[in-house]
């Protein structure tokens, strides 16, 4: 499925929620947001139709997200029924991690190899503040068990923020000497109320990069692993054996090679994620045929824009 930009759209993103169990700063306003209610929320069955229907057009790849996907009920038989999906060839989730011990062992079972864990401060109290109450001791037993159970890469993104988190930046880089994981640096996105009050606050990943580089040289990850590894540039310390990752959405956009759709919770999905254009598929799972979806989906992708708007 090539857009008119000669992007190839493989690649689906599905929240099977919009809930979370933290309230990130960055994510989410102090007045928080309003919920969808449960019955506007698909049914798994509804995900496994449109994920079907997508695969024959050409998606090979699925990232479960939410909100936090772990909270909702049926999680790991849904990611079992995907699995089964001909065509799809990668299957990966990302999380918060708060939930993540009691859900790694059945999480690989069911067929998840890759996971995205974000964790922005490695401070208890700094990580209590950013995430309004989370416990970081439960993101890190969690992050063992996700070693334990065999998943690779466990990438951890973190969202480094001016005046709050960029103190660590060093000591999450130094985990890469000696852990096999990726830390991956994402530059804060002005989105929505949350980013309204984040003004300010914005690093860029030149930044981070010229920190990092205090304690050694970073040595470029080869091309074929950069191909396939998404939007983040990856890079080594001498001596490392994990991998540090630059995604840039902000200062270095990576619009041209963009190869993504999103499905919401609700049933919309949009060309761009970063942009609110989005169709409703709720009324064809009602009363429509999987042909009828089928062209939905390729004319979101005709429109997917040249790039975001952000700036």
């Amino acid at each position: 499925m090539f857009d008119q930009y000669e992007r190839d759209i493989n690649y689906l993103r599905v929240s099977v929620t919009d809930r979370c169990n933290l309230r990130c700063t960055y994510c989410m306003p102090k007045n928080g947001v309003s919920l969808l209610g449960h019955e506007d929320i698909l049914r798994y069955e509804s995900f496994l139709r449109i994920i079907s229907v997508a695969a024959r057009l050409g998606i090979t790849k699925v990232r479960i997200t939410g909100g936090e996907p772990l909270v909702r009920r049926g999680l790991v038989d849904f990611i079992t029924a995907l699995g089964a999906i001909p065509g799809l060839q990668d299957i990966s989730l990302t999380t918060n991690g708060i939930l993540l011990e009691a859900f790694a062992e059945p999480l690989f079972r069911a067929g998840i190899r890759r996971i995205n864990v974000s964790l922005d401060s490695l401070d208890p109290d700094r990580y209590a503040c950013i995430t309004r109450g989370g416990d970081l001791k439960a993101v890190l037993r969690g992050l063992d068990k996700a070693r334990e159970a065999g998943f690779s890469p466990i990438k951890i993104n973190v969202v480094a923020i001016k005046g709050f988190n960029d103190g660590e930046i060093l000591d999450f880089a130094r985990l890469t000497l000696a852990d096999p994981c990726q830390i991956r640096f994402i530059e804060l996105m002005p989105l929505g109320d949350a980013g309204d009050e984040n003004g300010g606050r914005f690093m860029s990943n030149t930044v981070i990069r010229e920190r990092i580089e205090t304690l050694g040289p970073l040595v470029p990850v080869d091309g074929a692993r950069q191909r396939t590894d998404g939007p983040a540039r990856l890079f080594r310390l001498p001596g490392g054996v994990g991998e540090i990752g630059f995604i840039s959405p902000v200062s270095r956009h990576f619009c041209s090679t963009c190869n993504r759709l999103r499905l919401t919770a609700d049933g919309h999905l949009r060309a761009c994620l970063l942009e609110d254009d989005e169709v409703d598929l709720k009324p064809l799972l009602r009363s429509g045929t999987d042909d009828e979806i089928s062209r939905l989906i390729e004319a979101v992708i005709a429109r997917k824009p040249r790039q975001h708007q952000l700036s």
